[in-house]
């Protein structure tokens, strides 16, 4: 709950009381529905520093914001190409049973193991970036779950951390909270089933819940190996994330099918990454 109020009082402190924020983003959409509150945080007067790899698909300076980026193995030009195949990857996969849905739940994670892992060693073996961050003493990091680097260098820094996740393809968020996740009415990634499932729904999504540990497993297997050298002992991403002190969840009821939360969770709905043009003047008159 503190971690919660610390978060509120950096929306609503004058400069004079401003608090210091890590943000380490994920690319895509992750960074573009984020930006406008990094971008808001910085403006109220917060010492708002944004971390970034040198190469990516849509992140940038952003205004009222301080941005350090470090080098990674790849350009731009690589990374959207290699962005396409893995999509091409998933998107050409059979889902015409419940067998096949599984084998793209599977393939999907194994695409995505090789996206999320791009950016976790530039950063986190990057010594001297990481000690200028120590030096900053942030007060909380936020940062998006999808890819693990924020997370494990919230942790090395020992600040609090605010994640902010759309959906997670292992349903991270639901296993190291321990949030309730009834197989009978929340139906799992990538199943196409609704909160009306019949007999053989609710048993093929009973498996896959009781899979979906070992689906984070598979999932984060290096991400644990990195975590683990970082930390200099013994480390997960599950247990690292069990030690959120708030989640923002960009969705609601409106849009997702309703099931349980946690009082550390919050539903923000989207957030808009475009400033909204005025409507057109229309005449009520024919």
């Amino acid at each position: 709950m503190a971690s919660l109020w610390l978060l509120l009082g950096l929306f609503l402190c004058s400069s004079a009381e401003a608090g210091k924020l890590l943000v380490i983003p994920s690319d895509g959409s992750h960074w573009l529905g984020m930006k406008p509150i990094v971008e808001e945080l910085g403006r109220r007067g917060n010492q708002v520093v944004v971390v970034i790899p040198e190469a990516s698909l849509s992140m940038g300076p952003s205004e009222h914001t301080t941005t350090l980026t470090y080098p990674v193995n790849y350009t731009k030009a690589e990374l959207e190409v290699s962005i396409a195949d893995e999509f091409n990857t998933i998107l050409s996969i059979d889902i015409s049973t419940d067998l096949a849905k599984f084998q793209a739940f599977i393939i999907s994670l194994e695409v995505l193991q090789m996206f999320i892992l791009r950016n976790a060693e530039g950063l986190l073996f990057n010594k001297d970036l990481m000690k200028k961050l120590q030096e900053y003493n942030f007060d909380v990091i936020l940062t998006d779950p999808f890819e693990p680097v924020g997370a494990i260098a919230g942790e090395y820094l020992s600040i609090p951390a605010v994640y902010m996740l759309i959906n997670h393809p292992c349903g991270v968020d639901t296993l190291s909270s321990q949030c309730p996740a009834p197989a009978s009415y929340v139906p799992q990634a990538f199943t196409h089933f609704t909160d009306r499932m019949n007999l053989w729904q609710r048993s093929v999504n009973l498996v896959r819940t009781l899979l979906q540990p070992m689906a984070c497993e598979r999932m984060f297997a290096r991400a644990d190996e990195i975590a683990s050298h970082v930390l200099q002992r013994k480390a997960s991403m599950v247990e690292i994330m069990s030690r959120a002190a708030l989640w923002f969840l960009r969705f609601d009821f409106a849009v997702e099918f309703p099931r349980p939360v946690m009082p550390n969770m919050v539903m923000i709905g989207a957030t808009v990454s475009q400033k909204l043009k005025p409507l057109s003047q229309v005449s009520l008159y024919c």
